[in-house]
């Protein structure tokens, strides 16, 4: 079994990693938490972008010599329990930094939330509901 306190990372291919800071850095307000600085031969470009302090980050790749498309569906997401109502300013500043707001595959979370697609087309809802386990 494993522990609750498990830290998760969340690796996705993207294949504009400036396009996917402006998203998730500029857009939505996260911190860079590590990047490589220069490209080495074999190696993948990598874009770690998350919360500080928080147990979950967001790795995004990019093997410049074989890159992979990322192939998301409808219905990968990435749900943010907000608690609040969403703040469309929040949604302006995520589709002003390249982000498209799409209507939900499942309409729940229309009914609770806002869904936008990032730049490489993975989903990020920001759901108004609360999560408590």
């Amino acid at each position: 079994m494993i522990e609750p306190s498990v830290r998760i990372r969340i690796a996705r291919p993207s294949l504009d990693l400036a396009a996917a800071e402006r998203f998730w850095v500029g857009g939505l307000g996260m911190a860079v938490l590590w990047r490589t600085t220069e490209h080495v031969a074999g190696e993948h470009d990598l874009l770690m972008v998350g919360l500080p302090g928080a147990d979950w980050h967001l790795e995004l790749t990019r093997d410049p010599d074989r890159p992979v498309a990322p192939v998301p569906t409808a219905d990968d997401l990435l749900v943010l329990y907000l608690g609040t109502p969403v703040d469309e300013a929040l949604v302006d500043r995520l589709t002003a930094h390249g982000g498209t707001r799409v209507p939900a595959h499942n309409p729940y979370w229309d009914e609770y939330g806002v869904t936008v697609a990032d730049p490489d087309g993975y989903r990020l809802v920001l759901c108004t509901r609360t999560w408590t386990v």
